[in-house]
């Protein structure tokens, strides 16, 4: 999480989200090497049509980054990698542990990080966003947990177009929040990300099995 608001702090927010969505591109490798999963035909056209589909989604925002935001590009490439390392990684955990034991205990080590900042800066917050932080937390906790349990469930390479539609999310909370009406290219990559993920329930977990 570092890395990612490293690359938030340097780069346009579009940019830093192209960068976070290469995680679940770079699962596809480490699966097929760590967890020795089978990639099928149907798995690898769904996780490019859902890359394409965020690049779609991000076109109209991509600006080129000034020569000072390449620490906000490695940030964002190591967080990217990070990601892709934790989601294998949780696959061989769910085999031992609860998806629950699994959450709590990475909210115990990021509190545990987050606490040792303490001395570099931190501002007191008012009662109103440190609410909204708590219910922030609240919402990333129940989905670190939902996110475990699908692990434990399915191949790591058969989940990741998923991955893609949280930014189709944003942009239906963009639209009923804030009026954000998305263009062309927009409705473009939802489209592309939604048969990503058709794709991948109709063909993909019949292909993306582990090995032998």
């Amino acid at each position: 999480m570092a890395m990612s608001f490293l690359s938030l702090a340097w780069l346009p927010v579009a940019n830093a989200q192209a960068l976070a969505y290469l995680a679940p591109v770079l699962v596809l490798p480490l699966a097929a090497v760590l967890l020795k999963e089978r990639l099928g035909p149907a798995t690898l056209v769904a996780v490019t049509l859902g890359f394409a589909g965020v690049l779609l989604m991000l076109w109209d925002a991509l600006s080129l980054p000034s020569g000072g935001a390449l620490i906000g590009i490695a940030a964002g490439l190591a967080y990217a990698l990070t990601m892709a390392f934790v989601r294998v990684h949780t696959k061989t955990m769910t085999l031992t542990e609860r998806s629950d034991t699994i959450a709590f205990y990475f909210a115990v080590v990021a509190a545990g990080a987050g606490l040792a900042t303490l001395p570099f800066g931190w501002v007191p917050l008012d009662w109103g966003p440190a609410l909204w932080l708590v219910l922030a937390g609240l919402i990333g906790g129940i989905g670190h947990v939902v996110a475990n349990e699908a692990v434990a469930r399915a191949p790591v390479s058969a989940l990741a177009p998923f991955d893609f539609t949280g930014l189709v999310w944003a942009l239906g909370f963009d639209l009923v929040l804030f009026s954000v009406v998305p263009g062309a290219s927009g409705l473009a990559g939802v489209f592309a990300i939604t048969v990503a993920a058709l794709i991948v329930t109709f063909a993909g977990p019949s292909r993306a099995v582990r090995a032998g």
